[in-house]
């Protein structure tokens, strides 16, 4: 006798509503359908655990069922493993009910993957009458063994997660990260290809008390129930008083502090190093067009290891590698990574180079900025700063050097003396050879602060310690002696190249304040200073520091000596540059005999000609804001939903789906970026949903005001929205004009905001309309030539 096929249907325990409705609606499906649906409140667990048969019932069924209407931790695990073992998913809301959409909006998860509404059983059962394909997303394994590893990280990164990130590294395990700061939500088909790519896949969840806690541990189960189906080495970490959900307590490991990981991660590491041993690249059939095409990964520290195979190179570039530049300078998602990633591997491939590259994040400061300054003048907490840095990037150099010529020393027997001298000096310490640089950064500012403190016991604000007592406290060296020893090793070495990067990562959500951006001066001035010593003894050495534009530019307002600086900014202008980066990575994906010789051709073999009468690469371009990451996501989220619904290219409704889940990962980015260097802008951008597209300036002070945000405060709300490009100007029926229609010289526009006076209209930045639910009446270009 034929054993009848099954389906499982996943929900919560609450509200009752939810799994009464669902019971009636199966009740009713079973009735009519030879695919017969258990759910979980009928299996057998005498004796055995609760999430056994729920596990098997998932692993036999045809589909998988669930209900997403309040997003419980069990069932998005649940949905991650079904998708993992290469079941079809089937979502659906009760829209009776409230629902989570705004949290599931956030998590980027759910809206990706799809859902259907239905209002009580009847409904429902039609619902599931209806699907007869239960064709699935296919988990492919193919280790990356660049980056083998892939970590879901929240979005502040307290000590546990600093332990966790750093003794990864220590492994010696290369990895890939989710990281809110650059990805703002987690698309399936990216969370899919990021699994399958894995040797291992870490999962830290945080506790209630954890900035947007719930976003953060929905992510990390969905990735976690993706490997756990594939059987992909995983490791969920959780913290105490944290009660993990049914479905992971026996497959998750508790921590009690921070040190505890070292451990766990050592064990873990093992089962990696096992996973990559004993695995078979898998044999892919021939799959369509579509299914080949990669543009790599948005955030640029995912794709170290492919990234030189489709970089564009720009004048901006090749300035840097010739040390032309000390900064380079760029919005959000620019390229600032990228091109520090090129720069440091291009001059590590000359194996007589010395190449630090530093990127820790700002909170990493915190204890220096709350703990250290507040009882210091500003000529003292100059000298302190400034020496902090200076004698931080000197161990950085000789940490370097020390483990990159550890062996390369006993061959070259002019390094051999002056190699061990430098050790000996450098010693062992818990600034030595412990963790990476971001541990070493976080204990001398530790350190700092507390000796700091010990001196200000008897002391009021303000008192100032002198230099004497600060360079007691900073040093745990001879400074001179290990500098000079520096300078001797360093003169039998070719170039030396000091990168930093990501310090105005993490800064606080309040805003950047002067402190911010007074320790970030002194890093600069440090830099330059070391550089201009070491050049002296005739020592080939050069200093870049990667900042956003922003704080560049709150640089200048605060110091106007780094309008001097040699830099580079990275803002985009030229949509075709930009259109010619996307298809660069597209070609490279492909064979050769996949790609015709006319860019325009392969295009036009992978997507509609054109969108809304619009050539279908420009409209993308255009909604962009002339940036290539947010290029890159408007284009995976389109390619996402043409393979999901196995077109052969990308078709017009694909284009429409995906500028939508584009838009709103827009709307949470801006958001931030608008707050981060103006706190009374947060939320802001959200006061325009349901509006119209464009404005008179007295309409947008009216919106602002509903919000509380002051006439002052609102000319500079109003200025940043222009300055990011979220606003433009227009002028009767002419076209808009952005920011990066005027090569980002904000004076141009101002200066025409003063001429055109009342007949001024602000606009909406189409890439925006869509999450804002701003109805577009008619096409605006962005840029004045057509490709």
């Amino acid at each position: 006798m034929a054993t009848d096929k099954i389906a499982f249907f996943a929900y919560p325990g609450q509200p009752k509503e939810i799994g009464q409705t669902i019971t009636s609606a199966v009740e009713d499906y079973n009735t009519y359908s030879p695919i017969k649906i258990q759910t979980w409140e009928k299996n057998d667990i005498n004796g055995i655990p609760l999430t056994d048969p729920i596990f098997e019932k998932i692993k036999d069924a045809e589909y998988l069922a669930a209900d997403v209407t309040a997003l419980n931790d069990n069932v998005i695990f649940e949905i991650g493993y079904a998708i993992g073992k290469g079941k079809r998913t089937l979502l659906f809301q009760n829209k009776s009910l409230q629902n989570e959409n705004e949290l599931a909006s956030k998590i980027g998860i759910f809206d990706t993957l799809g859902y259907e509404g239905y209002e009580n059983s009847k409904e429902l059962s039609s619902l599931l009458k209806r699907h007869t394909d239960y064709g699935a997303l296919q988990i492919r394994k193919n280790i990356n063994h660049q980056a083998p590893v892939y970590i879901v990280e929240p979005e502040r990164k307290g000590d546990a997660i600093m332990t966790l990130v750093s003794r990864t590294k220590k492994a010696r395990w290369r990895f890939r990260t989710f990281s809110p700061k650059d990805d703002i939500r987690l698309a399936v088909m990216d969370a899919i290809r990021h699994v399958s790519q894995s040797a291992g896949v870490i999962c830290p969840l945080v506790n209630q008390n954890h900035v947007e806690y719930r976003e953060h541990n929905s992510r990390a189960l969905f990735v976690a129930g993706l490997a756990f189906g594939a059987e992909i080495p995983l490791l969920i970490l959780y913290p105490p008083e944290y009660k993990p959900p049914l479905d992971i307590r026996d497959i998750s490991t508790p921590y009690s502090h921070p040190e505890d990981i070292r451990e766990i991660i050592q064990t873990f590491s093992l089962d990696i190093t096992e996973y990559t041993q004993k695995t078979v690249r898998q044999k892919i059939p021939e799959r369509k067009l579509l299914s080949k095409i990669s543009v790599g990964d948005p955030t640029a520290e995912n794709e170290m290891a492919d990234l030189g195979d489709y970089y564009l190179e720009t004048d901006e570039f090749i300035r840097a590698l010739r040390g032309e530049v000390n900064l380079v300078v760029g919005r959000k998602g620019t390229g600032k990574t990228a091109l520090f990633i090129q720069l440091r591997d291009a001059k590590r491939a000359i194996p007589s180079n010395v190449v630090i590259d530093l990127k820790p994040e700002g909170y990493q400061l915190v204890k220096l900025k709350e703990h250290v300054l507040t009882f210091m003048t500003e000529g003292a907490q100059q000298h302190l700063i400034t020496a902090f840095w200076e004698y931080l990037l000197v161990l950085e150099i000789i940490h370097k050097i020390l483990e990159s010529d550890k062996i390369i020393h006993m061959r070259d027997h002019r390094l051999t003396q002056p190699y061990n001298n430098l050790k000996e000096l450098y010693g062992i310490n818990d600034l030595s050879y412990e963790g990476d640089f971001s541990e070493r950064l976080i204990k001398l500012c530790n350190s700092l602060a507390n000796e700091c403190k010990n001196l200000n016991k008897d002391k009021e604000e303000g008192v100032s310690i002198t230099s004497a007592a600060i360079t007691e406290v900073l040093y745990r060296h001879d400074f001179k002696q290990l500098l000079q020893a520096l300078e001797g090793y360093l003169k039998m070495k070719g170039e030396g190249w000091l990168l930093f990067d990501n310090i105005d990562k993490g800064w606080s959500v309040g805003g950047i304040d002067e402190t911010d951006t007074f320790i970030l001066r002194c890093l600069i001035d440090a830099s330059r200073k070391l550089e201009r010593d070491l050049r002296k003894r005739g020592i080939d050495f050069h200093s870049i520091t990667f900042i956003r534009d922003d704080v560049y530019h709150l640089l200048m307002d605060r110091s106007s000596d780094y309008g001097k600086e040699m830099r580079v900014s990275l803002d985009w202008s030229d949509g075709d540059v930009l259109g010619k980066l996307l298809e660069k990575r597209i070609s490279t994906s492909l064979e050769d005999n996949e790609i015709d010789t006319k860019t325009s051709q392969l295009w036009l073999k992978m997507a509609v000609s054109h969108y809304d009468g619009v050539s279908s690469l420009d409209y993308m371009i255009e909604r962009s804001l002339m940036r290539p990451r947010n290029l890159l996501k408007i284009f995976k989220h389109c390619l996402s939903y043409a393979i999901k619904l196995d077109h052969e290219r990308i078709e017009i409704d694909d284009i429409s789906r995906g500028l939508r889940a584009y838009s709103q990962d827009l709307l949470i980015d801006v958001d931030r970026e608008l707050s981060d260097v103006l706190p009374t802008a947060k939320g802001i951008i959200y006061e325009f949903v349901d509006e119209q597209y464009e404005f008179s300036y007295e309409e947008l002070i009216t919106l602002m005001a509903c919000v509380d945000i002051e006439s002052l405060d609102a000319e500079k709300v109003i200025n940043f929205m222009l300055y990011y490009g979220v606003l433009g100007i227009q002028k009767a029926q002419n076209e808009p004009i952005y920011i990066y229609d005027v090569n980002y010289d904000s004076e141009l526009l101002t200066a025409r905001i003063r001429k055109w006076g009342t007949s001024i209209k602000y606009v909406i930045n189409p890439g925006l309309r869509s999450a804002l639910q701003i109805e577009e009446t008619e096409h605006e270009p962005l840029f004045k030539q057509a490709r």
